[in-house]
C-alpha cells in the first residue's frame, strides 16, 4: 500500500464527533431544520414528496447552477459544476490542475484538505502564512518566495479556516499578482463567504479578478445546510468540463433531493434569510465565547475572527494541543480541534455558532479541565 497523508482533523472528527455530548469541532452554525427551511413555502413539501428519486443532471440541475452563477460577477450556468460538498470540488480541482512533481503554494493555517491531497498526489507543497502578529494578515513576502516559475496552483481559503481572517483587497491583489507572474491557477475556497461577523458586506470572490481562478463554495457553512452535501466550483467553462470529467469518476452526481433543496436555498427569496440566520448565530455565539475567554485572564489569547463560526485560540497551559483535546473528549465529553491539526501546537479551534443553551454548558466543561490543569 502506498504511503498516505492522513487528513488528521477529519479522521478525528469522523471517529468522535457523533459520540460526545457537546461537539464544538464543527465549523458551521446550528443546522437548519427542514421545517424551518421551508417555513415560508407551504406548498413546497408537497412538490418535494412528488419528486421522482432519479439521477439529477450529473453537473447539477440547471436551476441550481443558475442560482449559483448569479452570485458571481460575469458567471453563467456553464461556469458552474455542482459537487458533493466543497470537499469534492477541492479534490477534483487539485487532481485536474496538478500532476506528480508539480508545485503548489498553500496558504496556512488552512483547512488541510488541499495540502494533503497535493502531498498524496506527489506534488511539491510550498507554504506561505497568515501571521498572528499581523492580526492573521498575509505575509506577502513569504507568498512571493513560495510562488516560483514551477508553481501550477495557489490554494487559499477566504474567509480563512481556522482564523476567520478576511483577506484585504491588498492581500487579494498580491495573491493575484503572484499567480499572474508565473501563470498559476488560484484555488479559492470561499465556503465562509456570507458568514461574516463584523460586517454585512459579503466577502468578495476571487472569481472575475483573474482568468485562472476556480472558486469553491458550499451550503455547509454560510447557509447552515451541511447535511445536503452540496458544493460547487465556478471557473472558466472549459475548465469546468475538465472538472466534470473527474467528477464522473468520483461521485457522478449529488442527489436529486439535494439539488432541489439547494436550488431553493440559493433562490433570491430564501438565500438572504439563511445568511441572516447564520450571522445571527455567529454574532450571538461569539459574544458568549468572548466573555468566557475574558474570565480566564491571560490563559487564552485570541485575534477576533472577522467571519465564520470558529476561531483559533492560543492557550497558555503546559499540555500539547492533541492531548488537551483528547482529555477534554474523554473526561468532559466536549470535542474541539487541536492546533496540531494545523501544524500549530498550543492553539485550538473552537466553534461558537451554537445556541446559548448548548454553548454555555460546553464552555463550563472546558473551564473545569482548565482549572484542573492549572491546579
Amino acid at each position: 500500500m502506498s504511503e498516505f497523508q492522513i487528513f488528521l482533523m477529519e479522521r478525528m472528527m469522523s471517529e468522535y464527533e457523533q459520540t460526545v455530548e457537546y461537539n464544538l469541532s464543527e465549523s458551521g452554525v446550528k443546522p437548519v431544520p427542514l421545517q424551518e427551511f421551508v417555513a415560508d413555502k407551504p406548498d413546497y413539501l408537497e412538490s418535494l414528496l412528488n419528486t421522482e428519486l432519479n439521477y439529477p443532471y450529473a453537473n447539477g440541475n440547471p436551476e441550481l447552477r443558475e442560482n449559483i452563477a448569479a452570485m458571481y460577477d460575469g458567471a453563467t450556468a456553464d461556469n458552474v459544476l455542482v459537487t458533493v460538498g466543497a470537499a469534492e470540488a477541492n479534490y477534483i480541482t487539485t487532481h485536474t490542475i496538478l500532476s506528480p512533481g508539480d508545485e503548489i503554494a498553500v496558504m496556512l493555517p488552512n483547512y488541510m484538505q488541499v495540502w494533503g491531497v497535493a502531498k498524496n498526489l506527489g506534488a511539491v507543497v510550498r507554504e506561505f502564512h497568515l501571521r498572528e502578529e499581523l492580526g492573521w494578515g498575509l505575509d506577502i513576502d513569504e507568498l512571493n518566495d513560495a510562488v516560483t516559475p514551477r508553481t501550477k496552483l495557489i490554494a487559499v481559503c477566504n474567509p480563512d479556516n481556522p482564523t476567520g481572517h478576511i483577506l484585504t483587497e491588498t492581500e487579494m491583489d498580491a495573491i493575484v499578482a503572484a499567480a499572474e507572474r508565473v501563470g498559476a491557477w488560484i484555488l479559492a475556497d470561499e465556503v465562509y463567504s456570507g458568514a461574516e461577523r463584523t460586517t454585512d458586506r459579503q466577502t468578495p470572490s476571487f472569481y472575475g479578478r483573474y482568468d485562472k481562478v476556480i472558486a469553491i463554495g458550499s451550503l455547509s457553512k454560510a447557509y447552515g445546510l451541511p447535511g445536503l452535501r452540496i458544493g460547487w466550483a465556478v471557473a472558466p467553462a472549459d475548465t469546468i468540463r475538465q472538472l466534470w470529467m473527474r467528477h464522473e469518476y468520483v461521485t457522478i452526481s449529488a442527489t436529486m433531493l439535494s439539488n432541489k433543496l439547494a436550488a431553493l436555498a440559493l433562490s433570491p427569496e430564501v438565500r438572504p434569510r439563511l445568511i441572516r440566520r447564520t450571522r445571527e448565530f455567529i454574532r450571538n455565539g461569539y459574544a458568549v465565547l468572548e466573555e468566557w475567554l475574558g474570565r480566564h485572564g491571560d490563559t487564552f489569547t485570541l485575534v477576533p475572527p472577522q467571519a465564520s463560526a470558529i476561531c483559533f485560540v492560543r492557550y497558555r497551559l503546559d499540555i500539547n494541543s492533541t492531548e488537551f483535546v483528547e482529555r477534554l473528549r474523554k473526561e468532559k465529553s466536549v470535542f474541539i480541534v487541536p492546533g496540531d491539526h494545523f501544524g500549530m501546537d498550543h492553539f485550538f479551534r473552537i466553534s461558537f455558532g451554537q445556541p446559548r443553551d448548548r454553548l454555555v454548558p460546553a464552555l463550563d466543561r472546558i473551564h473545569d479541565l482548565v482549572v484542573e490543569l492549572q491546579g
